[in-house]
């Protein structure tokens, strides 16, 4: 008999975790960090719902802190298998892990606490890790087979093929979305239509919404650019290390290169996103073909005037002598650590600045808090006062909205009749709302499990 069972990304947009059974093979999906305030972050220290010693391999879709964050507790929990991945992603999870270690220890300093894992433990996940290439069939244990698509969500994101056998011998086909991408991404290739599938789980973190445009996004993008400047302001962009300030980088190039923005001083405040612009560059064969087309004629994407990169923590300081007006960039992306606290401390209580929310803020996150409009909100224990100007251009995430999560499953659809359809990743709302847009109008059984939900496959 094969089983499901969600322990993780249930009703929830944080901590994907899902585990396949057979007799023989244990395979864990993802093991993603859960974020969202301490009561959230809290549950990542509780022991795994199963043992670490008796899983086989892991299995990543992605790079993202909250797909991957808890590999090292995995690890020191006994887990000593491999963790395969695209190629990509392999070497994005060595600077996200690393990364995550030195935010989680910073806490733990802070709070006199242990943290969640150490150096050892991440280098213990790397040392691992084997990366594979996108539509390259491999077996686990001879008992399952295995291949990665291309997700379109981040560099190397895959949707990943699963085929399981019955209790009647009979082979099934599971796939798991990762996050699907949207189709707006100026870099990366479109999500791939998956077929013949049995059983598909897919994310929903936008599940009831759509996005803005891709014009009227990038228009938004440089009415808010020009509005802060004119205002004499700074305008700072909470960005995720990896696609999101790519992503920016390449739209702000356009940008100043036909002149729609004025010149001002633009720095990216990350060292974990210039370590990923590495990865990146290594990798332009998973463009898509207008970056690649750019790339061929001897445009450098993340390279123009006035950009500025601070690795060191002297470098990020500096950015204070220089004067308003000016772009900052900078992790976390929810403004749940890093550099990007330190801005808003200084500039949150300037009406003449702007925070510009660009990517998914979940719920009890410090960006969720802004987005909903607080007065006043605590930063590295300060209190300050929020006077900017809170804005958001939903279309620069690179998730799918609802109409691209509807569509991959029609499409999916047509191409084989589905089982059933398990709708996760995305807080409880927007999960029942996938899922009840997938019954009424495709007639798919479509359900939005709870955690700890086991399903016989």
């Amino acid at each position: 008999m094969t089983t499901l069972t969600f322990y993780g990304g249930a009703r929830s947009v944080t901590g994907s975790n899902y585990l396949i059974e057979t007799e023989k093979t244990k395979i864990v999906i993802d093991c993603g960090l859960i974020q969202g305030g301490k009561h959230a972050e809290d549950q990542n220290t509780l022991p795994f719902a199963y043992d670490p010693k008796q899983v086989t391999v892991v299995l990543i879709t992605h790079a993202h802190i909250d797909h991957t964050g808890r590999l090292p507790k995995l690890f020191k929990d006994g887990f000593r298998g491999e963790v395969i991945s695209t190629n990509p992603t392999k070497d994005l999870i060595k600077i996200m892990l690393e990364d995550s270690q030195d935010l989680l220890e910073a806490e733990a300093r802070r709070e006199n606490s242990i943290p969640l894992y150490s150096k050892e433990d991440v280098q213990d996940v790397v040392e691992h890790c084997r990366g594979v290439d996108y539509n390259e069939e491999f077996l686990i244990n001879n008992d399952i087979r295995v291949r990665f698509r291309d997700a379109g969500h981040i560099l190397g994101s895959a949707i990943i093929e699963v085929w399981v056998k019955n209790e009647k011998g009979e082979e099934k086909k599971i796939a798991f979305s990762g996050d699907l991408g949207n189709p707006s991404a100026v870099l990366i290739r479109p999500t791939e239509n998956i077929e013949g599938v049995d059983y598909a789980i897919i994310e929903s973190a936008y599940g009831n919404r759509r996005h803005e445009e891709a014009g009227e996004r990038k228009n938004m993008l440089e009415d808010t650019i020009e509005d802060t400047i004119t205002k004499g302001g700074v305008l700072m962009i909470p960005s995720f290390a990896v696609e999101r300030t790519q992503e920016l980088l390449y739209e702000l190039n356009l940008l100043i290169e036909n002149h729609r923005i004025p010149s001002v001083p633009i720095f990216i405040d990350s060292p974990m996103a210039i370590d990923a612009l590495k990865i990146y560059a290594k990798y332009p064969q998973y463009y898509n073909q207008e970056a690649m087309h750019l790339i061929a004629k001897g445009d450098k994407l993340f390279d123009f005037p006035r950009l500025q990169f601070t690795y060191t923590s002297d470098e990020s300081k500096k950015i204070n002598e220089v004067l308003a007006p000016k772009i900052i960039i900078a992790g976390s992306g929810m403004s749940t650590g890093g550099r990007i606290l330190h801005h808003e401390i200084r500039y949150l209580s300037d009406p003449n600045s702007t925070l510009l929310i660009i990517g998914y803020q979940v719920a009890g996150s410090l960006g969720r808090r802004l987005l909903d409009g607080a007065d006043e909100v605590k930063i590295l224990g300060q209190d300050v006062t929020v006077r900017a100007r809170i804005k958001a251009i939903g279309g620069y995430s690179a998730h799918a909205d609802q109409d691209g999560l509807y569509s991959w499953i029609n499409e999916m659809n047509k191409m084989g009749h589905l089982n059933k359809v398990f709708v996760v990743q995305g807080e409880e709302a927007a999960a029942l709302a996938l899922s009840q847009l997938l019954r009424d109008n495709l007639g798919v059984d479509a359900v939005a499990p709870t955690a700890g939900e086991s399903f016989v496959i």
